[in-house]
């Protein structure tokens, strides 16, 4: 199976009740760990790169890592997706480089730290849109922006977040606004701001509904029955990984993720695409301080990269059952680009959107 449309997959999911991780690489082992999780599970993979993991592999490495693995697994589903794309241009040259889905993340400006107003969001996203299908390509946007509830500050990551306080309606994603979005942008995939951030410190308590919004999932959901919802900064933050780092020299402190419960009930309610980066970061880092602290006489890396990609695979196989996509790999037909580009031109994948019900 070739590389597929995002879209492919996410529909597939709707249809059938699962979400589907994605997991954000920038080297060998990652995409090594993944792809053996997807195989033992059966399940469909995303692989998204970020702007800086684009610049640290190399835009050629990484394509090439990426079809390296459709080559070694012809069964499995792949899309490739861009992850925050700053501004068009981004996401054009991720579509000339193959990729089958970009992210347009036009919450903030394109400093990428900058909250945007809703009219650039709209324009810019709509703009991207309407080149990415013309070649069959799915199209993800981001409305309201990715920071904390508990704190009301932004939150950033690779070079990527908005910085300071954020207002409350920046940090929720408003039901009948996000329906006037997908309405003019016509995007697939629409990530919702919930009060989920990125990298490790997402809350400094268990996250209860005043700081984890997701009964703001099924809102939205309701609105928009076809339009796949995405939960950006979905790392669990698993207390085992901490403890093995903190006893080979880390000093990670308490912290905690958004619970895989929480992620389950956000797929009941709509959410097809679940991103995670801090766990298999985690996962490698535990592993490598280990393999390093046991041998302190090793040098060869395979001796804590074969690691790093055992632990790292145990993450996201976990993540393929938790989320119900394991088992659906093979159930997925593949469908071309050009199909998905003939599709939207007939109007087949417009979006359906609901009107609010006043009582």
């Amino acid at each position: 199976m070739a590389l597929v449309p995002m879209r492919l997959m996410l529909d597939h999911a709707a249809e059938n009740g699962y979400g589907i991780p994605a997991y954000n690489v920038n080297n060998m082992e990652q995409i090594q760990a993944i792809m053996q999780a997807a195989h033992e599970t059966n399940s469909p993979v995303i692989l998204q790169a970020s702007r800086g993991a684009r610049k640290y592999a190399g835009e050629n490495f990484l394509r090439h890592l990426i079809l390296a693995a459709v080559e070694t697994y012809p069964h499995i589903p792949i899309a490739m997706h861009q992850d925050h794309g700053n501004a068009p241009a981004t996401c054009y040259s991720a579509i000339r480089h193959g990729f089958t889905s970009v992210m347009m993340d036009g919450s903030l400006e394109a400093d990428a730290k900058t909250p945007a107003s809703y009219e650039y969001n709209v324009n810019v996203t709509r703009e991207v849109v309407k080149v990415a299908h013309a070649v069959g390509v799915s199209v993800e946007g981001e409305l309201g922006c990715l920071g904390s509830l508990e704190t009301g500050m932004g939150d950033q990551e690779d070079g990527h977040g908005a910085e300071g306080v954020l207002s409350h309606d920046q940090l929720l994603t408003d039901p009948d606004q996000a329906v006037d979005f997908v309405e003019q942008t016509q995007v697939d995939a629409l990530a919702v701001a919930i009060g989920t951030s990125h990298g490790a410190y997402k809350f400094t308590r268990k996250p209860t509904g005043e700081i984890l919004a997701i009964s703001r999932i099924e809102e939205i959901h309701n609105r928009l029955p076809n339009t796949h919802l995405v939960m950006h900064g979905s790392s669990s933050v698993p207390e085992d990984l901490i403890a093995l780092i903190n006893q080979y020299g880390g000093t990670i402190p308490e912290t905690y993720g958004v619970p895989v419960e929480e992620i389950q009930k956000g797929i009941k309610s709509g959410v097809r695409k679940v991103n995670i980066d801090t766990d298999n970061r985690l996962a490698i880092t535990a592993a490598v301080r280990e393999a390093l602290a046991k041998d302190t006489k090793e040098f060869d890396p395979r001796h804590f990269l074969k690691p790093s990609i055992k632990y790292m695979q145990k993450v996201c196989g976990d993540r393929y059952d938790a989320f119900g996509a394991a088992g659906q790999g093979t159930k997925i037909k593949q469908v071309t680009l050009d199909d998905f580009a003939a599709k939207y031109a007939k109007g087949e994948l417009s979006a359906i959107t609901k009107k609010a019900v006043t009582v």
